[in-house]
């Protein structure tokens, strides 16, 4: 009796072996989810808030547009730590990934702090601007072509027009030698006058 108990346990380990390697037990872990960052505040405990005013905010090496490069940008919403300001109050340093000991200027019209007091913050160096490059005047002087003075052409105003000469018909020797009509028929009727003037003149007879 013991021995058919002793064969029938190790029959049934060996099953339950079997069954256990042929199909594995798979263990499903369920993702942990991650909560957003929450904005932490800086030593001085003062966050920056960008406002909606625009699209978005330069963010720059130091304060000022016009000596400091741009090195990342912010947006609307964003709520980032504030470590400083510049000793004009117009720029402030807020925390930014990438930036000079992570750190970067933004302008303050388009930030809003939380109630504090920041401390003025030393502005970095000024970057120093490239080299500027040299021309050699000796080279530059075998490509530069200066124009000659040429002079200008002298007017000369055209020729004067000639006067159109009127022609006229030749006159024939018998007509320089003819009595104009006119005068013809002036001298009839002067005759034709002085007659009728003297019929009134002289008495008539009956």
């Amino acid at each position: 009796m013991y021995r058919i108990k002793f064969h029938f346990l190790i029959l049934f380990t060996i099953s339950l072996t079997w069954i256990i390697s042929a199909s594995p037990l798979t263990v499903v872990l369920a993702q942990e989810t991650q909560a957003s960052p929450t904005p932490q505040a800086s030593s001085t405990g003062i966050t920056a808030t960008i406002l909606y005013d625009e699209p978005f905010v330069n963010v720059r090496v130091g304060p000022s547009a016009s000596t400091y490069p741009v090195i990342g940008k912010l947006f609307p919403g964003d709520v980032v730590p504030a470590y400083g300001r510049s000793p004009g109050g117009d720029w402030i340093q807020v925390e930014f990934p990438g930036g000079l000991n992570n750190r970067g200027w933004v302008y303050s019209a388009y930030v809003s702090l939380s109630p504090g007091t920041l401390q003025i913050a030393e502005p970095p160096p000024t970057p120093i601007p490239p080299p500027t490059s040299t021309i050699d005047p000796t080279l530059a002087a075998q490509f530069s072509i200066l124009p000659t003075n040429t002079r200008l052409p002298t007017f000369t105003p055209p020729a004067p027009l000639t006067t159109p000469v009127a022609y006229t018909q030749p006159t024939t020797e018998a007509e320089t030698n003819s009595v104009p009509m006119a005068i013809v028929i002036l001298s009839f009727a002067g005759f034709g006058i002085i007659g009728f003037v003297i019929s009134l003149l002289i008495p008539r007879r009956y």
